[in-house]
C-alpha cells in the first residue's frame, strides 16, 4: 500500500525501547524520512512488554493535531518557528509568599493553538498556570519574569515571530527573604525592582537588521489604544494587542476576549468573542505582516 499511495503518510511508531533505538530500525525511519514521511514520536512509559522507556504509541490528540498539520494547506506559518509567551510571572517574596496577577494562559494557549494548526513550529513559554497547554507544542515552563527572559531570549533569533501574550511583572522583589516573613508591625516597606523588558529588549536585539515579526500585549484599564500606541513606538513592536482588563467580560481569567489590533497603519477592534477566534484574527494579521518584506524594527513612523 505505502509504494503504491501518492498521498501524504504519516507514521506513529510504537514498539520496544529497544527495538525503536536499535541500528535498523532506525536507518529504515530516516529512509522513510528522506521520502517524505511524515511521524508522530513515541512517548515514554510504561510498553506492553512490560519495558519501560521510549516506545509508547503517541497521545491521540498528538497523532491528531500531526494529521491536520499534514492535510493543511501551504501558508506563511507552515514550518516556520514562533514563539508564545502565557501566563502570570510569579516574582517570590519569600517561600510562601509572591506578586502575581490573574492571568490565566488562555490567550497565548489559543494563539499557539492556532498556530499550531497552521502549520508553525512553536514554542509555548508559559508562567504558572493551571489550564492544560495544548497538543503539538514545546512547552517551557518559567516562573520568575527573568526566566522568562532568558527563555525567550536564546530562542529569538531562530524564530520568525515572537508573540508576547504573557502578563509578565514589571517589578519584582529587591530581596527574596530565605525564610518566611513573620507579622509583626502594622505595615512593612516593600522595595522592587525593574524585571527585564523582554519586548524592548526583543526590539532592540533587531535594531537595523530583518528578524522575527514583534507583537506584544498590552493589558490595560483606562486610555487603552493611546497607552498600545505609545507601547508599539517604544517597544519597536509590529503589533500590540491591547485589551482593557477592567471589564469582567474579557481579558484575565475568561474564555472570552474583546481587543484592539494596533499597528503603524493604524487600529482594528474586535467585538468580544472567544479567544479561539480572536487567537485566528491575530494569527491572520501576523501572517500579513509575515508575508511582507522582512520588517526593520524601529523603521515605524
Amino acid at each position: 500500500m505505502y509504494t503504491a499511495t501518492r498521498a501524504a503518510v504519516l507514521v506513529a511508531p510504537s514498539m520496544n525501547t529497544n527495538m525503536f533505538s536499535h541500528p535498523a530500525v532506525r536507518k529504515n525511519l530516516d529512509a522513510l524520512a528522506t521520502r517524505g514521511v511524515r511521524f508522530v514520536e513515541p512517548g515514554e512509559g510504561y510498553l506492553a512488554c512490560g519495558w519501560i522507556g521510549k516506545g509508547r504509541l503517541a497521545e491521540p490528540d498528538e497523532i491528531v493535531a500531526a494529521a491536520e498539520a499534514v492535510l493543511r494547506p501551504e501558508g506563511p506559518l507552515r514550518g516556520r518557528r514562533v514563539i508564545v509567551t502565557a501566563g502570570p510571572t510569579f516574582e517570590d517574596l519569600d517561600p510562601v509568599r509572591f506578586i502575581g496577577n490573574r492571568s490565566s494562559g488562555r490567550m497565548g494557549f489559543a494563539i499557539a493553538a492556532e498556530a499550531v494548526q497552521r502549520g508553525a513550529q512553536v514554542t509555548l513559554v508559559a508562567g504558572p498556570t493551571s489550564v492544560e497547554p495544548p497538543a503539538g507544542v514545546d512547552v517551557i515552563r518559567v516562573r520568575r519574569a527573568a526566566e522568562m527572559h532568558a527563555a525567550v531570549m536564546e530562542r529569538a533569533p531562530a524564530a520568525a515571530a515572537v508573540i508576547m501574550a504573557a502578563a509578565v511583572a514589571d517589578y519584582a522583589p529587591e530581596r527574596v527573604a530565605e525564610q518566611k516573613v513573620r507579622k509583626g508591625a502594622d505595615s512593612m516597606t516593600l522595595v522592587l525592582k525593574r524585571t527585564p523588558d523582554i519586548l524592548a529588549d526583543l526590539g532592540a536585539m533587531r535594531l537595523g537588521e530583518a528578524g522575527p515579526v514583534l507583537v506584544g500585549f498590552a493589558a490595560e484599564t483606562e486610555d487603552v489604544v493611546a497607552r498600545a500606541t505609545d507601547k508599539l513606538r517604544d517597544k519597536r513592536a509590529d503589533l500590540i494587542v491591547a485589551n482593557d482588563v477592567s471589564r469582567s467580560d474579557s481579558g484575565f481569567d475568561v474564555d472570552t476576549n474583546a481587543v484592539t489590533m494596533v499597528t503603524p497603519e493604524g487600529a482594528e477592534t474586535l467585538p468580544l468573542q472567544s479567544k479561539a477566534r480572536v487567537a485566528a484574527a491575530i494569527l491572520d494579521r501576523l501572517e500579513r505582516l509575515m508575508s511582507r518584506s522582512p520588517v526593520k524594527a524601529g523603521s515605524h513612523p
